[in-house]
């Protein structure tokens, strides 16, 4: 796609009055990418960090305030071992490089998922990633590592009942009063709103086991490009989509338009 029609589409977004505020990517096609070309799967891993890099420029861009990108779930630690190990070095050497131009244009980094499962050195560039970035506004990226939603609700259930022993709190009258805000506060995304977009790249109508709690009420764009060929038209196309949704959290379009004539 030329420039001039690139820069039409971000012309129409801008213009439009709802814009996301979150937005969540599964990153799906790497694999795919790679064995279409006859190339190892790792290939298709690194491109597919090129593919980042452009969507995160876009999304700085757009003044969209939260992107959560799912880099490597709680299943993907099945793999071949030599597979793991490769991405594991290919996450290390990619906080290395592009953590200085997140500082620079003001990206905090974040990390949610079961970092203790993380090899120790990917744990260290992590924590030097994050503390440089701490302080920046522009955009908040998440990469959602050794992560999945079960895993994640498991954990919450977990840390209230540590929350109630700690706390030395009646549990029989805390769990009566529990509801959906309290309980989110136990989750990893306590920090961030909820998802108003769900992007899956690679054509697959699967949510993989990727915030589950936090969906509930997302707009999914199922997208056909493979991770490594999805770039900023896709996004703008992906965006411009849910700028059409009529988002009406269980109720109907009569009271959405009495809602927002307010």
């Amino acid at each position: 796609m030329s420039k001039k029609s690139l820069q039409k589409k971000l012309e129409e977004i801008k213009q439009n009055d709802r814009l996301p505020n979150h937005i969540a990517i599964i990153m799906d096609g790497n694999g795919r990418w790679a064995k279409m070309r006859g190339l190892p799967r790792v290939a298709g891993h690194r491109q597919g960090i090129e593919t980042v890099r452009k969507i995160v420029k876009a999304c700085a861009e757009l003044d969209i305030k939260y992107l959560t990108l799912y880099t490597f779930s709680t299943e993907n630690w099945r793999r071949p071992k030599e597979e793991v190990s490769t991405l594991m070095r290919l996450i290390v050497n990619s906080l290395r490089k592009e953590t200085d131009d997140l500082h620079k244009n003001n990206v905090k980094l974040n990390v949610i998922g079961d970092i203790s499962s993380l090899p120790e050195k990917v744990v260290e560039e992590l924590k030097e990633s994050i503390e440089k970035t701490r302080f920046n506004s522009k955009l908040i990226l998440t990469l959602a590592l050794s992560y999945s939603g079960r895993w994640e609700i498991l954990n919450a259930i977990k840390n209230i009942c540590g929350y109630v022993s700690e706390k030395n709190i009646n549990a029989q009258d805390y769990i009566a009063s529990l509801d959906e805000k309290e309980f989110s506060k136990f989750l990893s995304t306590n920090h961030m709103p909820d998802p108003d977009l769900l992007i899956r790249s690679g054509g697959e109508f699967r949510i993989s086991n990727f915030l589950l709690w936090q969906i509930a009420y997302s707009e999914i764009y199922i997208d056909d490009t493979l991770w490594p060929d999805y770039n900023e038209n896709n996004l703008y196309d992906a965006i411009l989509d849910y700028q059409k949704r009529e988002r009406r959290f269980g109720m109907v379009s009569e009271q959405i338009k009495k809602k927002y004539k307010k």
